[in-house]
């Protein structure tokens, strides 16, 4: 038996679950740890940044895009962990399985208003699946099993485990072999055969039926099951937000996003079905605003969700089924085999079909030519003509990143991370980081705003370090441009605080040692984005867009006032 310190046992623990890249932040709480770390090279690979919040959006990145945990070592007590609440709350939001380790200050030191003490055990409760602080050095390898256990279970999400710095510098012994927790949750299961036999018979009954795919079927990996239910049963898929590749966008049935951020052809399909098939969503406040204005209110709605809370949480429904996506879409295939959809159904699907292509073809027609200033329609028009078949997208919160969020090509599952109900600005960048080192081999698209790429751009830092090759691009209004938008509509244009002025991001990105790119003029868009995306290294392209190109995405919350634009 040999003696290991607290640091390398949590070490031991990680390369145990199969962890080879990690993200963190150096401290002195956590110096055990990454002295450990320091021999554990090349065989996990730590990715230092420059912030706690930004650092956790990039783990976030990596556990969707990977489907594995996503690891986040704070290494100092205090305003080190403090820093993580956002990034956390982002991955509850998203239920992200994110295992976020925060130095502690010493055992011995708790409540006696020691140096950067703050009570972090109830900091992170409200924010996490589950926090816990060590309180033996022994119990380490026990504590990181059950922390990727918890992170890794339905429904998945962020924990946070508190290492005390005392206890990370304890001797213990090493004295068996190191078990992981199992980095997969491998029981599958579904609801009771009569609850899938009255599904099927539902939707065999259906005249107008929709399937909703939502984050389970997306974080499931599980789009050819869905689309083979959806050809079987001729009905149109639907998503709900943040979740538009959840099936490839090019098949047949695929309508795009639903609800006031979605597309008007999705949407109109769910005012006006008869039956819902819900996948793995909790019809929740992107999807429906928690309004029947977005989803038909005498449709009959089938929910699947493996939280069995989250059934019937928000709208009555005709049956619940606590379940996978994944094994409830088999179930059905299988109880389906010798249906035959009826003369209503087809002539639904059929008009669905003629009225998305008229959708795209607009889309396309009101996104303008070359002309300047730069609309946000004709970015994303030259997005969708340029980016590659494989490309993947981190988007932020703000009116440009939700107008882009339903007009790009999401081809190869899984191809968008957003920061979902949360809403965040400042995460697209970051995100982008960890989507890039789970698919080193896929282009990476982070499309951010400039106020939020000011909140992250000290992660160019990072990338460079590390050689992470995403292209942010960066649409550049000068404005806060939703509340400028509110402002402008409701306010009698008083405009306050709603102004960004930016340094010249492109030459940001170069002193940071990136490549940088500047858009000015329409002409030379696609051709820039086009060497952005070829240069094989971080790069930032800053894209002038017209600062009068403003929406109100909201205008639910200002009723109580008269529109004055």
């Amino acid at each position: 038996m040999t003696s290991i310190t607290g640091g390398q046992a949590v070490v031991e623990s990680l390369k145990a679950e199969g962890v080879d890249t990690m993200f963190g932040l150096i401290g002195s709480a956590g110096m055990e740890v990454f002295d450990a770390l320091h021999d554990a090279a090349p065989q996990l690979r730590f990715i230092g940044v420059r912030d706690e919040r930004t650092g956790v959006h990039m783990a976030d990145g990596y556990a969707r895009a990977s489907g594995r945990a996503g690891v986040f070592l704070a290494g100092q007590n205090g305003p080190g962990a403090t820093n993580l609440v956002t990034g956390l709350a982002q991955a509850s939001a998203a239920n992200s399985p994110v295992v976020a380790l925060a130095g502690s200050l010493s055992s011995a030191h708790i409540y006696r208003d020691a140096f950067q003490e703050v009570d972090q055990q109830a900091l992170f409760r409200p924010v996490t699946k589950k926090t816990w602080t060590l309180t033996q050095a022994a119990r380490i390898p026990e504590m990181m099993r059950e922390a990727f256990r918890s992170a890794l279970t339905p429904r998945r999400g962020p924990v946070l485990l508190n290492l005390p710095r005392d206890l990370l510098a304890e001797a213990l012994t090493e004295s068996a072999p190191w078990q992981p927790a199992g980095r997969q949750f491998d029981g599958e299961y579904t609801g009771t055969a009569a609850a899938l036999d009255e599904a099927a018979r539902l939707l065999s009954n259906a005249q107008r039926p929709l399937i909703l795919a939502g984050g389970g079927v997306k974080n499931s990996r599980c789009h050819a099951e869905v689309l083979a239910l959806a050809e079987r049963l001729d009905v149109p898929v639907a998503m709900s937000p943040g979740h538009g590749d959840a099936l490839p966008c090019t098949q047949r049935l695929y309508a795009g996003q639903v609800g006031p951020r979605g597309n008007p052809v999705a949407t109109d399909l769910m005012r006006r079905a008869d039956l819902i098939l819900a996948l793995g969503t909790r019809l929740g406040f992107n999807t429906t605003f928690y309004s029947h204005e977005y989803l038909n209110p005498q449709a009959r709605i089938i929910q699947v969700e493996a939280d069995p809370v989250a059934i019937g949480r928000f709208f009555p429904v005709s049956l619940g089924v606590a379940g996978t996506a994944r094994e409830t879409v088999r179930a059905l295939f299988e109880r389906l085999a010798q249906h035959q959809p009826n003369a209503e159904v087809r002539q639904w699907t059929a008009e669905f079909i003629a009225a998305r292509a008229e959708m795209l073809a607009r889309q396309d027609r009101e996104a303008g030519d070359a002309g300047e200033p730069i609309q946000p329609g004709f970015l994303f028009k030259t997005l969708r003509e340029v980016l590659p078949d494989d490309a993947m997208y981190t988007m932020d919160a703000g009116t440009l990143c939700l107008q882009a969020t339903d007009q790009m090509r999401y081809l190869q599952p899984p191809a968008l991370f957003t920061p979902l109900d949360f809403g965040l600005v400042g995460f697209s960048y970051a995100c982008g980081l960890g989507v890039k080192l789970a698919h080193p081999k896929r282009p990476v698209i982070s499309l951010m705003g400039d106020g939020g790429f000011g909140m992250a751009h000290s992660e160019i830092g990072t990338a460079v370090e590390h050689g992470i090759a995403t292209v942010c691009i960066v649409m550049n209004n000068g404005c806060w441009g939703a509340e400028k938008a509110y402002q402008r509509d409701f306010f009698g244009r008083r405009f306050i605080g709603a102004d960004v002025p930016n340094p010249p991001y492109d030459k940001l990105a170069k002193l940071w040692g990136a490549a940088g790119f500047r858009v000015d003029r329409a002409a030379i868009l696609a051709e820039t984005v086009a060497e952005a995306v070829a240069c094989g290294r971080p790069a930032v392209v800053d894209v002038m867009v017209d600062p009068e190109a403003l929406y109100s995405f909201r205008r639910d919350s200002f009723k109580h006032r008269t529109a004055q634009g």
